[in-house]
């Protein structure tokens, strides 16, 4: 099935990576044309792509030319079926500040007020509420998490208070559903036998309500579609220099 998506690209002069990733160590894969590298000559390991101890599926990452990826999704959706093919969503939740930001708005706190308390939070990859007011454990280890302001603030004024407590309810819950950037399931049947559907405003742009873990937790392979710029850059360019 990659073999056929992958040299349908190829035929329609949709320009494909090399190869990515572990993938790239299967010489099964290049016999077939999934990649362009002989992993025998460059030494590359198939151990990486598949062994024993591996837990997940092993997948293949494939690179296309960014303007015409939606070409070979199209593609297979019309081979494999539309009511089989499908795109996998993403969820967006709350984060520290913005849970923040969102619940001061709730409340008729002023702009400047909420943006005050929120920039008052440490700008630390997945840091918490709790974080950065020292009740958690990771504080404990990490003392840079900790705004002593921000306790010290949560302590002597009601407003700011009042308004930690609801962001905290309220952190991590899911705001918002997106696309998978690349991410792609092909059902062995229709996907409503598999996952339950969500539909953009106006019925359009069919996604998967489960995420990409739990896709593969129900039994489905994702494939990965990535659109890659500098896929369309040299292609241009190549484009340009033959025109010369």
């Amino acid at each position: 099935m990659v073999a056929d998506f992958i040299n349908w690209a190829k035929r329609n002069d949709i320009p494909v990576g090399p190869g990515r990733g572990s993938g790239a160590g299967s010489v099964v894969a290049w016999a077939l044309g999934i990649t362009d590298l002989d992993p025998l000559q460059f030494g590359l390991l198939f151990e990486r792509f598949l062994n024993p101890e591996r837990v997940s599926m092993p997948d293949f990452d494939v690179d296309f030319c960014m303007d015409r990826r939606d070409e070979v999704i199209d593609y297979v959706a019309r081979t494999y079926g539309r009511d089989q093919v499908s795109q996998i969503i993403t969820y967006g939740t709350m984060a520290a500040k913005a849970v923040v930001r969102d619940a001061g708005r709730v409340l008729g706190h002023g702009y400047g007020f909420v943006d005050s308390i929120a920039k008052l939070i440490p700008n630390a990859l997945g840091i918490s509420l709790a974080d950065a007011l020292g009740e958690s454990d990771e504080a404990a280890k990490r003392p840079d998490l900790v705004s002593a302001e921000l306790v010290q603030r949560s302590r002597d004024e009601d407003e700011v208070r009042e308004l930690l407590e609801l962001a905290r309810k309220l952190e991590d819950l899911v705001r918002n559903a997106g696309k998978h950037a690349g991410g792609v399931v092909i059902a062995p049947g229709p996907l409503t036998d598999y996952s339950p559907l969500y539909a953009e405003q106006g019925g359009g742009g069919l996604v998967t309500q489960f995420d990409k873990d739990d896709v593969e937790a129900v039994g489905l392979v994702k494939f990965d579609f990535l659109g890659l710029r500098t896929l369309t850059i040299i292609d241009w360019t190549v484009k340009a220099i033959n025109m010369r």
